[in-house]
């Protein structure tokens, strides 16, 4: 890294930025495999989730139009009947099967990530090997699950938790309250500020669960503490991220899913399908590596920079049998205590 751990404290979201990209370049081609075999998969799969969500959903659709226009009671609407729950049991077992291999190589392609940019900064990027990462990295996805289902489970409450107060603010408003109305609008905004604050905590404890003695709620207890006056800095990283994330999938949906109307043919949509890949797969290697540059950035502002000998010697151990790293091996005194 180019950034010594006192400076890193001071880098701003361009600083963070031009950090992971010197790390891809340096290590070029280890980052290229890690790609290969990890996140390439990842964006293929997401690509072809929306692909084949929109397919199914297709069928439906024309079933439940052909549901309308039957006779009841009639053979044909039994058949359409069965084919419509055909459809949406595929659909359920699709979207289970998605989900549970997104997780997997989310898992993998973060271990990956977090420990390679570890090693870099711990100076033992010499001995860094393809290799040595695939090593290591069954060695901790048992962590980062926990995180993951942890971060899962607070998603899931804080959207059920929306839908039922939105929705009863709906019924007020069609019931002719003016200010159930605006409680409405205010509650979205409150939604989305609440959402990518939960989206940021989650992503620095996906670092904190590889690096550190955390897992789970404890992981995000914290990276909430991390972020304390970098949120912003945090927050533009991961708006400006999903922005660009969104720009490549709408350009897939519109270009590549309904590519059709747009008068593309195959070898043309092929052609195009391969390049948003390509793009999304480098969206996904440099988030990778920024969330873990960015985790760095927060422990230094905080002074508790990570020792570069004692995170070599951990990464280390990861290669023999697995141990938590304990928090306070990934510390730093106080620079108070240095002087």
């Amino acid at each position: 890294m180019e950034c010594e751990p006192e400076e890193l404290q001071f880098l701003g979201p361009v600083g963070i930025y031009r950090e992971s990209v010197a790390i891809l370049r340096a290590h070029r081609p280890l980052y290229a495999r890690i790609a290969a075999a990890f996140v390439l998969p990842l964006s293929a799969l997401f690509l072809a989730h929306i692909a084949i969500s929109h397919a199914l959903f297709s069928t439906i659709n024309s079933d439940d139009s052909a549901l309308e226009s039957s006779a009841p009671g009639t053979a044909s609407q039994q058949r359409i009947l069965q084919r419509l729950g055909a459809d949406w049991a595929a659909l359920v077992l699709f979207k289970a099967a998605y989900l549970l291999a997104l997780l997997l190589f989310s898992l993998l392609s973060t271990a990956a990530a977090v420990f390679s940019v570890a090693s870099v900064y711990s100076a033992k990027h010499d001995a860094l090997t393809f290799p040595r990462v695939l090593s290591v990295v069954p060695r901790v996805w048992r962590r980062l699950a926990a995180t993951f289902l942890s971060a899962f489970a607070l998603l899931f409450a804080y959207h059920f938790v929306f839908a039922v107060v939105f929705i009863a603010l709906l019924v007020a408003v069609d019931n002719g309250s003016t200010l159930a109305g605006l409680l409405a609008f205010v509650v979205i905004v409150a939604y989305l500020v609440g959402l990518v604050y939960l989206s940021v905590v989650w992503h620095l404890a996906s670092v904190v669960s590889v690096l550190e003695d955390y897992k789970g709620f404890q992981a995000m207890r914290k990276s909430k503490a991390l972020i304390q006056g970098k949120l912003w800095t945090v927050v533009i990283i991961f708006v400006t991220l999903n922005i660009v994330f969104v720009v490549v999938e709408f350009a897939f949906r519109a270009w590549i899913v309904q590519g059709a109307r747009h008068g593309l043919g195959a070898g043309g949509r092929l052609l195009l399908g391969l390049v948003i890949l390509a793009a999304l797969c480098s969206v996904v290697m440099v988030a990778l590596v920024v969330q873990t540059v960015v985790y760095l950035v927060c422990k230094s502002y905080h002074h508790e920079s990570i020792d570069k000998s004692n995170i070599s010697d951990h990464l280390e151990v990861y290669l023999g049998d697995y141990v938590p790293l304990k928090a306070s091996d990934v510390q730093m005194q106080h620079f108070g205590d240095e002087v």
